[in-house]
């Protein structure tokens, strides 16, 4: 009998499973305010040098800089004893500043840019500080992926919960940007573990209709962290309370050492069935659906007969047989590709021009229709509905770069557009990785697919150096990748409404039996 069989008997998504996405769904809002708090914390204010400008003229020329909507870089070539409005010139080389830099405060109280100096021969740092932090989520998905496989989900989550409070609590009191940018990656490495573990400790306890609902639900309460941060740095405008508000409230995770139950599906795939049985009989008395005595055992000794074969699975299986190959690679490029044009878009709003709170909660507010508009699609078709959606997030990011520079508002509305496409597909990747990989190599695959992801989000906020060769260079990446993913992702299966796949034989569609004391295929 097949795992989903048997939550179908305990109920699919009853009180167990929605109390348990309750707990699941908590973190993303935290995970959301320490994936774009750089947007406020690293936001560069205009800025001028001392050296450069009268001690009287400064809050003059500060204040024509942040009214002007002036390129924060503009006063890095200011002349001598020329005011801000007078623009670029030539009588001081960028990074000369002797006298230090003074920094208007109509915005930000205080950056990591202001108190370190992040500017002109040195803003290159504050880009890197931002791709070493996505380097931690690289690390993370691969450290934690594969120690989900052997530990479990529930032990994983917990040791990346308690990471992300200790080191992001102390990356508010870091003394330098070095000591900052390594807790930062600290902070990072958790999230890859808390966001991969949570959806899959949900995905393997909910029953196959209800899995597609589940997976976006998590997704909506990311949308909502993203919301909410534009009002918390709107309150809060110096970046070490910031800092301190975003990570503080993580202590009260320290309740899900009692809360959070274990992965039945997991520990049934690991042998160890006792362990497992408990698990399923209470979410069985929760869901007012108790299970009888005959009937448990019944269904275990159906478990045993298809497990009589088994053997240790590692990453290498996803790429031994052809299909698991084929399937791995595709979602591979996806997850690159997604994270990639999704951080792109958002690490960099301050390039459209406009209220860089007001961008933020606008950016925030496309998530929600975004991932609402998935739970019609999903149901007909998590291929075609992927494909969709990354066509339109690809097309509407190449057609800004025909839109002049003046025009702000339109070339928003077309950033908003390929956002919109982009976190919808975004959010269905999750749910049909989660379903293209089976149970035995599950957190493996998605492990090594978040990896792939954090490559992309790492690149992204390097993605700002293209500009130097050409301004739309940017978008026309942004544009150019979706589309490529949206044509592989119809090579990819349909798993809507289908049961997930537990051995990589149900993917490649032959069993394994034992002969002569041999592991023999059978087509």
């Amino acid at each position: 009998m097949h795992f989903d069989e048997i939550l179908s008997l305990v109920g699919g998504f009853g009180k167990f499973q929605k109390v348990l996405y309750v707990w699941i769904c908590l973190p993303q809002i935290f995970l959301a305010f320490h994936m774009l708090v750089s947007v406020f914390t690293g936001a560069v204010p205009p800025h001028l040098c001392r050296s450069t400008v009268r001690p009287a003229d400064l809050n003059l020329n500060l204040s024509l800089l942040s009214s002007t909507d002036a390129d924060p870089e503009l006063s890095c070539g200011i002349p001598l004893n020329h005011s801000a409005a007078a623009g670029p010139g030539h009588g001081v080389p960028p990074g000369s500043c002797q006298g230090g830099w003074e920094y208007s405060t109509e915005t930000f109280h205080s950056t990591i840019v202001t108190e370190w100096d992040l500017v002109c021969d040195r803003a290159s740092l504050n880009h890197f500080g931002s791709s070493i932090y996505m380097f931690g989520l690289l690390v993370g998905a691969v450290v934690f992926g594969s120690l989900a496989d052997k530990y479990g989900r529930r032990n994983i989550v917990l040791i990346s919960l308690t990471i992300q409070v200790v080191f992001g609590v102390c990356a508010a009191f870091a003394p330098n940007f070095y000591i900052y940018t390594a807790l930062r990656f600290m902070v990072g490495t958790s999230i890859s573990g808390v966001i991969m573990n949570v959806f899959v400790l949900g995905t393997e306890w909910t029953g196959s209709k209800e899995r597609m609902l589940a997976g976006i639900i998590t997704d909506y309460f990311f949308g909502f962290g993203y919301i909410m941060l534009a009002g918390v740095a709107y309150l809060i405008r110096d970046w070490r309370k910031l800092q301190l508000a975003i990570s503080a409230p993580g202590f009260l995770f320290i309740s899900y050492f009692w809360l959070l139950p274990k992965s039945a599906r997991w520990l049934m795939a690991n042998d160890r069935k006792e362990e497992a049985w408990e698990l399923i009989r209470k979410a069985a008395r929760m869901n007012g659906k108790p299970l009888t005595k005959d009937l448990e055992m019944w269904e275990v000794n159906k478990i045993e007969e298809k497990t009589e074969v088994k053997r240790k699975h590692s990453f290498i299986d996803l790429v031994q047989t052809p299909k698991m190959r084929k399937q791995s690679l595709i979602v591979f490029y996806l997850w690159f590709v997604n994270v990639l044009v999704y951080y792109g878009l958002s690490l960099n709003i301050s390039d459209f021009g406009m209220n860089i709170f007001l961008t933020q909660l606008v950016f925030g507010l496309v998530e929600m229709p975004a991932r609402t508009i998935t739970l019609f699609t999903l149901n007909r078709s998590r291929r075609i509905s992927h494909s969709a959606f990354l066509a339109v997030g690809g097309t509407a990011c190449l057609l800004t770069i025909f839109i002049p520079d003046d025009l702000t508002v339109v070339k928003t509305v077309l950033a908003m557009t390929g956002k919109f496409g982009i976190t919808a597909s975004l959010s269905i990747i999750y749910v049909y990785s989660a379903e293209v990989f089976p149970t035995v190599i599950r957190q493996n695959g998605v492990g090594i697919s978040s990896m792939c992801a954090r490559i992309g989000g790492a690149l992204a906020p390097m993605m700002h150096f293209l500009r130097a060769i050409s301004p739309q260079a940017p978008m026309v990446l942004c544009g150019i990748c979706p589309l490529l993913g949206s044509g592989l992702t119809l090579l990819l299966p349909e798993t809507a409404h289908k049961p997930l796949p537990d051995t990589i034989e149900d993917v490649e569609g032959y069993t394994i039996r034992v002969k002569d004391g041999g592991v023999k295929p059978v087509v």
